[in-house]
């Protein structure tokens, strides 16, 4: 789940190229303002982004990212004046990384790692002879 060395490198380009990706359709959406829900869906996408970047809750953040793409797209929410998923090949390519981030794991350069990494657990020995 938290591969190092080459694979958690490609991990952290991936997880950093969705992040972005998010960070900067959240600061469009901030750009444009125009009341409650574009700041909301902004300050989200801008926070998934930088989670993703950090790579933090990674699996549901990452969800949460390929479905915000996909609603942005296919207008289900308000565009901002500049939207970075007016086509379908972004989201596709969106979505198809969200997909693989989920599958893979964060990597071993992730806040997730640190946190929930693997651990090595010593039971000891319990001397059973004075029972």
């Amino acid at each position: 789940m938290f591969p190092g060395g080459w694979a958690g490198v490609a991990l952290l380009l991936l997880r950093s190229g969705v992040g972005l990706t998010a960070a900067f359709q959240g600061g469009a959406y901030l750009a444009t303002g125009g009341g409650v829900l574009p700041w909301l869906i902004g300050f989200s996408a801008l926070a998934i982004g930088l989670l993703l970047v950090m790579g933090f809750l990674t699996p549901a953040v990452t969800v949460l990212s390929g479905f915000g793409a996909a609603a942005s797209a296919y207008s289900w929410l308000p565009l901002p004046a500049s939207n970075l998923f007016d086509t379908r090949l972004p989201v596709i390519l969106i979505g198809v990384m969200a997909v693989a981030i989920v599958m893979l794991g964060p990597g071993a350069f992730s806040l997730d790692a640190r946190l929930f990494g693997f651990r090595e657990i010593i039971i000891p020995r319990i001397d059973r002879s004075s029972d």
